[in-house]
């Protein structure tokens, strides 16, 4: 496969390193960008292995809760000006709200909803002309529990947690939890086999390649793969609210019980174009002294 621009910049932007760093890294893997990433992070030149998925769309993501089950919904646009638009807005409430009372999260089928005498792709179409802006019904996400937490931050992330025993403050204080340092999973069992197993393969490199003996490496797997749980998974986090506690000390004081979350931030995966203003400039220039 051929290294492309686009994928060394890529892998730039997500490690820090320099362009030929990345362009020899991407070479050895025949493009894929993932490989070239975790071999990096294994040989320790990566600086930083930042998330995938750019913020890039603009939007909101909406809210809609009946009884104990509950629906985000995220809506894109261009700007964030029409992200706060009142025509905006409502047409993504009454979205969310008609996936919600219909039970799907499916994207097709949510289109094909009837809103007001007509589906919901035709009301996206007609704000579209309306407004003059992108606009789409992007994802949607449901969750049920035996009590809810709904919590926005502004209106680009929005959380739900469910949870058992406890008190609605602690609840919400679970759904700020979230929102602000998106952990993985509620605790260690959450984590998908296939993320644990990358890490530990990651931090066995890295360890063997200090030298040390077998005990010692061993050591270091463990602790790092300990350290990772404790930044990904909801109760090993240090609490929000209180930062000399962590969230499983919290839940166990309030006798609460988090089942699940679910979390959705605008734009996450979707890749913005950038514009090179100082090219664009040149560019405009020499058409001029061309003409």
């Amino acid at each position: 496969m051929t290294v492309t621009a686009k994928m060394v910049k890529e892998l730039r932007d997500r490690t820090g390193l320099g362009m030929m760093e990345c362009k020899k890294a991407l070479e050895e893997t025949g493009g894929d960008v993932e490989t070239a990433i975790d071999n990096l992070r294994k040989s320790g030149q990566a600086k930083a292995a930042k998330k995938a998925g750019n913020i890039a769309a603009d939007g909101a993501i909406v809210i809609a809760q009946e009884g104990n089950k509950a629906l985000l919904l995220e809506v894109n646009c261009q700007t964030d000006f029409v992200a706060k638009d009142t025509h905006f807005t409502l047409f993504a409430d009454k979205v969310a709200e008609l996936a919600l009372a219909n039970n799907t999260t499916d994207i097709e089928a949510i289109k094909a909803l009837d809103m007001d005498g007509q589906s919901v792709e035709e009301a996206r179409v007609s704000l579209v002309q309306k407004i003059g802006e992108n606009i789409q019904v992007r994802r949607a996400e449901m969750i049920e529990g035996e009590n809810l937490a709904v919590y926005r931050h502004g209106i680009r992330i929005g959380v739900v947690v469910a949870y058992s025993g406890g008190d609605e403050e602690t609840g919400k204080g679970m759904a700020m939890q979230v929102a602000a340092f998106n952990p993985l999973a509620v605790d260690a069992d959450g984590v998908p086999a296939d993320v644990l197993a990358r890490e530990k393969d990651i931090f066995e490199a890295k360890a063997r390649d200090s030298g040390k003996p077998d005990n010692i490496v061993e050591k270091m797997v463990t602790g790092g793969i300990q350290k990772f749980l404790n930044e990904v998974t909801l109760v090993n986090q240090v609490y929000v609210m209180d930062n000399d506690q962590k969230v499983e000390a919290v839940l166990k004081s309030a006798g609460m019980q988090v089942s699940t979350f679910k979390r959705l931030e605008v734009g996450e995966g979707i890749e913005k174009k950038e514009e090179d203003f100082a090219a664009e400039v040149a560019a405009t220039q020499a058409a001029a002294n061309k003409g």
